[in-house]
């Protein structure tokens, strides 16, 4: 075992090893209690510029947008940029709003614990990390700020002075997407939801094409993640805003398909469906998290129909990496077939070797908001 393994879990935390433990915070430097960072609207700052060799271990933040005692700017958790940076790349290998990054999208928190990621009370809104992300001569860390308002931004970031291996350590890496529209092929309310086209087994008429149409290819299937070179995946974070009603409002027939290494349909990695590849089952309605897979928000009772309104789930491959020499495409359908018109996005999470392929560009601010729903209004 590597000597940077030793002492890092609770298997070996009794291994004594080289190593100094170091801490970039947003304390106050005059010993007040200013203890936050501010930035600027349209601004970006550093929240860490570290030199030398080293893991960062955790990260943990907080934020407050506007002025004090008024309620915090609406959505700021898309609006606000985390990046980060390793040994001097001008691009960066972290790049996701705040609030997707720490584990749960659409611009809101939860409390909800996992092992790599964590929002803690009051109301989720206390951030943790606990993917280790090792660098060699420099880790840079920055936040853009897209509100309005100041952005008040507390955090701390603990790493170690260490020495790395000499080969295969893979830098960290987070990447979010997001495709407000998938724009599937099952039809949409109103008619859908009317019986008078039922055929004598009283199914609606679109019901048998919903599930004799094939899927071969995966090409129209959503992507949570693509890139090259050699890696591994180790997991993402999904959020789903089913908006409409529409031919079986369940997203969860949607089969998780991950393509290693430029391979053809099926893939090596095929999955039976989105709940399943989430390590849940028959349609939960349930919030649940553990440390590896979890549900952190179901809105169907708010939005009046079954698994309607926002959704987020999370599936972390710590025990379980999936490996690709050259490539991977990580994707999943939006309902079985890709019949269903939902807004996705999602953060994927993964380390490679140097360098990584260009991200697509992320959108602006107004490409990033989480739709506003008729029955949230």
């Amino acid at each position: 075992m590597s000597d940077i393994m030793q002492g890092a879990s609770l298997d070996t935390l009794f291994v004594l090893r080289k190593a100094r433990s170091r801490r970039v915070s947003s304390f106050d430097r005059s010993g007040g209690n200013h203890d936050w960072m501010d930035v600027a609207p349209g601004g970006t700052k550093d929240v860490a510029d570290i030199r030398g060799e080293g893991i960062i271990r955790h990260i943990w933040s907080t934020i407050w947008v506007g002025a004090a005692g008024e309620p915090a700017e609406s959505q700021h958790l898309r609006k606000l940029v985390l990046r980060m940076y390793w040994d001097g790349e001008t691009e960066p290998s972290v790049e996701a709003p705040l609030g997707d990054f720490f584990g749960m999208g659409h611009g809101i928190t939860r409390n909800f614990v996992a092992g790599p990621l964590a929002m803690s009370p009051q109301d989720g809104r206390a951030f943790n990390c606990f993917f280790p992300m090792p660098f060699s001569s420099r880790a840079r860390i920055t936040l853009e700020n897209g509100c309005a308002g100041e952005a008040h931004f507390y955090f701390y970031v603990d790493y170690e002075e260490c020495r790395l291996p000499a080969a295969d350590c893979g830098r960290f890496h987070a990447q979010w997407r997001r495709e407000a529209d998938t724009a599937g092929w099952a039809p949409k309310s109103p008619g859908l939801l009317e019986r008078e086209k039922a055929n004598a087994a009283g199914e609606p008429a679109w019901w048998p094409a919903a599930w004799m149409t094939k899927n071969t290819t995966g090409d129209d299937n959503y992507v949570i993640l693509e890139a090259k070179g050699r890696g591994k995946y180790v997991g993402c974070n999904l959020n789903v805003d089913v908006f409409d009603r529409q031919a079986n409002d369940w997203y969860g027939e949607g089969d998780d398909m991950i393509f290693i290494d430029g391979e053809k349909w099926p893939p090596s990695l095929h999955g039976t469906g989105t709940e399943d590849y989430f390590n849940t089952a028959f349609g939960p309605t349930q919030e649940y998290s553990s440390p590896w897979h979890g549900l952190t928000l179901y809105s169907g009772k708010e939005a009046g129909f079954p698994w309607g309104g926002k959704n987020s789930l999370y599936r972390f491959h710590v025990n379980d990496p999936v490996h690709f020499e050259s490539s991977i495409r990580v994707t999943i359908e939006h309902g079985h077939a890709n019949k269903l018109s939902n807004d996705y996005s999602s953060t994927a999470y993964w380390y490679q070797e140097e360098p990584h392929a260009p991200f697509p560009p992320l959108p602006p601010v107004a490409g990033r908001l989480a739709r506003v729903n008729p029955w949230e209004r």
